[in-house]
């Protein structure tokens, strides 16, 4: 300023003025930091800004923690044994959340989870602008279907229900919508897809994953990463995936979650690991999960041949490795490999996971290893290099603070409505229709009892999702006195607690019974996280058994005597072994936790709206006993009956009816290939019924003879069509060299030489399925 003011006092050219003033544009420039311009290439912009960083920044970076109100709320509701025992909810002893927000502005604090509002969202990133090199917050969340921890989001159906309709191309938008609303309210990170392969349902966890088989739960991630991420991530409309378990959580010993898990390098390889690998190669999601669980002694976040040695060196996985909740600590708590917690750090750390969730002590003890020369400063500076990455890409040095104003654009609106409706709608599964008694036709039922604990309330959210405003939901109750012209809808409310529904009720619901002349009852379970101690599925609810909780059988039995027809809808995240049901009542809807528009989507079904065309993404066993039931099981799983039980499935995979039917025919491929040469197969698909519907296509393959055995059959393509009553349509797949080769009990990638079976139909195991045989050389 001093030189300007001598500039003023003497005559002066414009030129030499213009000179002077780019003088000093160019020493600002010159001063500002690399990493602050955006029009730097973000790998310019990492390595600028880890020149400026601390050691002590750097791990901050890796550090994660709760958010405030979680906090505050936690700190006054749960037990410090509850604190260490669960996986959802978190308090730091001895740390106020004041003191939290000082590290925020120190730069000591890298990213937070569980924040549920923008307001305090804005208030963190703006606590992080005030540190010393102004790093923003990376926010995550468990956006697993839908951004359901926040309230007024839009629900999708759960991912078992996502996985019922096999449109991958449905799902991926779902989870790009998912992606906008997330950006919308200032969070970064889903945590999510859930890949994992289910397999017992006595897991609580059933619900939020794809299901039993390989390559549909591997499409439904593919989908579900390329609808977060995009296929490369928008400053503005991505989120960050992360693909987790990393691995074996769905097939405990004992169902239950974070049970110990038993498994040779084959069935690893060709099961519980070929989504993560299909899923990396090519979507490359930006993070990763190791499972809570242990395989073959090695827990998953101490587990370096799997994170580091399969997943980045063979998969290629490029991003970074986050920990579940407090499963660090656990390599001490819990699996009991290291005597300290600092100790069960340096082994995670080592085996390849870049960020601690969530807590004190952390840095603490990384800097104390790294000073004791156990782990490396290059090893943490990989870490935060890429999760510095991650917030360039992100765009959130250049606008981390989400808009208010932009919620009702973005958020619950109709385009997003529609989608959680179409997938409801296309992933119920009707699984029994007795004499054709749905749909339900108008004016043929004066009198309608409606039902049931799941009738009327939030159950049909399922997992992560907390309380919803009431009109961004329409219950089954709503939607059948939505479609019930001609018909008095009659509902008795039983209590929607499952653990302790109303006697009261119940009776009063079996005397109205009798004046009816229609009954709909709503069953199953609740996973609703709102109902966090009522709950009977979801996170950390494990069963011993998988029939109907509680009262409900005594309900449904007691219905049964008043001799009139009845449907029911059940609700549930995890099969359910409902025999009786199947023997007794007239139709059955499984419509698993179809959402926001749950209930408008059965009631379309019921009242024939909409041809039903969900198909199971798993089978449904008849009893406990039968767990592990799975289609691709091995030929000598059933070389002996049971003698108390049929051997067979209630439901098989891939399962499901329609109001009309499919007739297949034409099976056509080569009878000879050459190993590695696509194979293309030709079939016919035509509708026989009485109205048009939609049809998965489901083709599968079978290893006739192998050296090591081999599952009876595993799918290899399906399709999802539409066709008008007498249509037909002739559908082409073309399968590549990868579905004849296998890994064997060693645990090495083999191709063998033969003859292979094609079976083509509506489920995996459906009398309409044709066969064709090819042979396969080298």
């Amino acid at each position: 300023m001093k030189i300007l003011k001598e500039y003023r006092s003497v005559p002066v050219k414009w030129g030499a003025i213009l000179l002077l003033l780019c003088f000093f544009s160019s020493g600002y420039a010159q001063q500002k930091p690399k990493y602050l311009d955006p029009q730097q290439p973000v790998s310019e912009r990492v390595k600028d800004l880890m020149g400026r960083m601390s050691l002590d920044m750097k791990i901050a970076q890796m550090c994660q923690y709760v958010g405030l109100e979680h906090m505050r709320d936690a700190e006054k509701n749960i037990t410090e044994e509850e604190l260490l025992s669960g996986h959802a909810r978190g308090f730091y002893k001895g740390l106020h959340s004041s003191g939290v927000e000082r590290m925020v502005k120190q730069g000591l604090i890298g990213s937070f989870l569980h924040v549920l509002t923008i307001e305090e969202a804005n208030h963190l990133q703006k606590l992080a602008e005030e540190s010393p090199l102004k790093i923003p917050l990376l926010m995550g969340i468990d956006a697993i279907h839908g951004n359901g921890l926040m309230s007024g989001s839009t629900i999708y159906p759960s991912p078992i229900t996502m996985a019922s309709t096999f449109a991958p191309d449905l799902i991926e938008e779902s989870f790009r919508q998912t992606a906008l609303e997330m950006r919308a309210t200032g969070m970064h990170w889903a945590f999510s897809p859930n890949i994992e392969i289910a397999r017992d349902p006595r897991w609580g966890r059933v619900g939020e994953t794809f299901g039993e088989d390989p390559y549909l739960v591997s499409q439904m991630g593919i989908a579900s990463v390329r609808g977060l991420q995009m296929d490369k991530l928008d400053k503005d409309k991505s989120v960050l995936a992360c693909v987790k378990h990393m691995a074996g959580g769905g097939i405990g010993n004992n169902g239950t979650n974070a049970s110990p898990v038993e498994i040779g390098e084959g069935e690893l390889r060709n099961v519980i690991l070929a989504p993560f690998k299909a899923t990396i190669r090519q979507t490359q999601p930006f993070s990763l999960m190791p499972a809570h669980n242990e395989i073959n002694g090695t827990p998953g976040h101490a587990d370096k041949w799997l994170l580091t040695e399969v997943a980045r060196n063979e998969y290629g996985f490029k991003g970074f490795i986050i920990s579940d909740w407090m499963d660090m600590e656990r390599l001490s708590q819990t699996h009991r490999i290291a005597a300290t917690i600092k100790e069960a750090f340096q082994i995670s750390v080592d085996a390849g996971v870049d960020m601690h969730m969530h807590g004190p002590g952390f840095l603490e003890s990384i800097k104390e290893l790294i000073e004791e020369g156990k782990l490396s400063e290059e090893r943490i500076n990989r870490a935060c290099e890429k999760i510095l990455e991650a917030k360039f890409m992100l765009g959130l040095f250049e606008n981390r603070y989400a808009d208010p104003k932009n919620l009702s654009e973005t958020v619950f609106i109709k385009e997003h409505r529609q989608t959680a409706l179409e997938i409801a709608r296309k992933g119920i599964v009707l699984l029994k229709n007795k004499n054709n008694i749905l749909p339900i036709a108008v004016n043929k039922y004066k009198n309608i009892l409606v039902t049931g604990p799941n009738a009327d309330n939030q159950s049909i959210m399922g997992d992560w999702v907390f309380d919803q405003p009431r009109s961004n939901y329409k219950t089954v109750l709503d939607g059948i006195k939505m479609l019930s012209e001609g018909s008095n809808v009659n509902y008795v409310d039983v209590g929607w607690n499952l653990r302790d529904l109303n006697n009261d009720s119940i009776t009063k619901a079996i005397e109205t019974a009798d004046k009816m002349d229609l009954i709909i009852l709503a069953l199953g379970e609740d996973s609703f996280r709102q109902h966090w101690k009522e709950k009977t599925a979801g996170e950390n609810r494990d069963r011993m058994d998988i029939t109907l909780w509680g009262k409900q059988q005594y309900l449904v039995e007691e219905l049964k005597k008043s001799g009139k027809p009845i449907v029911v809808v059940l609700v549930n995240g995890r099969p359910l072994a409902t025999p009786w049901l199947e023997e007794n009542v007239d139709a059955i809807l499984e419509a698993w936790e179809p959402g926001s528009f749950g209930g408008q989507a059965v009631a379309e079904i019921l009242y024939g709206k909409v041809n039903p065309s969900g198909k199971l993404p798993i089978t449904i066993p008849r009893h406990v006993g039968q767990i592990p039931i799975y289609y691709y099981h091995k030929p000598s799983q059933y070389s002996h009956a049971f003698i108390d039980g049929a051997k067979e499935p209630l439901y098989d995979f891939g399962y499901g009816l329609s109001y009309t039917d499919f007739q297949y025919s034409e099976l056509k491929c080569p009878k000879d290939l050459k190993y590695g040469e696509p194979l293309h197969v030709t079939l016919t698909v035509e509708n026989t019924g009485e109205m048009e519907g939609e049809e998965v296509v489901q083709l599968y393959l079978k290893d006739d003879f192998s050296s090591t055995t081999r599952p009876v059959k595993l799918l290899v393509g399906f399709r999802r069509i539409h066709l008008e009553k007498g249509e037909k349509k002739t559908m082409v797949f073309s399968l590549d060299k990868e579905v004849f080769g296998y890994y064997n009990n060693k645990g090495k990638y083999v191709f063998e030489p033969g003859s292979f079976t094609l079976m083509v139909g509506g489920s995996s195991l459906g009398k309409d399925q044709i066969f064709q045989k090819v042979t396969v050389n080298n």
